[in-house]
């Protein structure tokens, strides 16, 4: 299957509608593992109605503008993963909102024969007298579809780790069911829930969506940097590098220098790297 570049940069979806409720800011917080503890009062505020806030990253689940499954596009959806992604709050969320979403592709990085291409994604979330609220840009590691002779062949250098003990860790456990419940808002990518398509893909069961794990890593920041404001979150990037199955405990290791926090996640119980070269900044 060769990959179609000039046929997906043509492809415009439009403005997309991507309204939310307080319903949904609940349905987010819980799918990124928020509420666990019942007894928490920083968590409650996420997860109860009364005097509840919007979880920042809730932006990247809304307009969305879905896979490439055309197959026009030229891509086996089944080598496709996550590969970065990248939230700028231009304002705080608030618990329910009219937006609308502006996505487009941004560019098809080539890595050249037998390796991956990468497919980068933006989009703005305005409201509907243009006032932007977010920006989420994000990139799909579409496996040995390169070659198809693209001009850009360099990826963006990711954020460093620094090389020392980090300031701060926060360790999260997620429930094993919470790619079930992830996938409400929106991702419904069969990897996450159907054991046969896991294993198809080269995995032993679900996966959970990598945006529950980016969501998982900035409550662990808003969490321990910023005592549950999540207003005093300016923009948070990272790259995906391991997967993360539900149940695991996820580790978000942070160093923090003025505004920015350099972070990744590892996985307690396997040790492995599931998100590194993070960059948060804090207002």
């Amino acid at each position: 299957m060769a990959l179609n570049y000039d046929r997906i940069m043509a492809y415009r979806p439009g403005d997309l509608r991507a309204d939310y409720t307080a319903r949904d800011c609940i349905l987010y917080a819980l799918g990124i593992g928020i509420g666990m503890d019942p007894l928490d009062p920083g968590q409650l505020k996420f997860v109860y109605e009364k005097e509840l806030l919007a979880f920042p990253t809730l932006a990247t689940t809304l307009g969305w503008m879905g896979r490439l499954t055309d197959p026009e596009f030229g891509i086996d959806e089944r080598r496709v993963v996550l590969a970065d992604q990248r939230l700028v709050l231009h304002r705080p969320l608030t618990t329910e909102a009219r937006l609308i979403s502006r996505p487009y592709v941004k560019e098809i990085i080539d890595k050249g024969e037998g390796n991956a291409a990468i497919i980068q994604f933006t989009r703005d979330l305005v409201t509907e007298d243009g006032t932007r609220v977010a920006t989420v840009e994000g990139s799909t590691l579409a496996l040995k579809h390169g070659g198809f002779g693209g001009k850009v062949t360099e990826s963006p250098r990711p954020a460093p780790i620094p090389a020392r003990e980090p300031d701060a860790v926060c360790d999260l456990p997620t429930p094993p069911n919470l790619a079930q419940l992830f996938r409400l808002m929106g991702d419904t990518n069969p990897l996450h829930i159907d054991p046969e398509r896991a294993k198809v893909a080269g995995f032993p069961r679900p996966i959970l969506h990598g945006m529950a794990s980016f969501g998982i890593a900035a409550h662990a920041i808003v969490r321990t940097l910023t005592q549950y404001r999540p207003e005093q979150l300016a923009s948070i990037e990272a790259r995906f590098s391991r997967p993360v199955f539900p149940g695991e405990t996820i580790r978000t290791e942070m160093w923090q220098t003025g505004a920015e926090v350099a972070f990744r996640c590892r996985t307690v119980e396997r040790g492995e790297i599931s998100i590194d070269n993070g960059l948060a900044v804090l207002r």
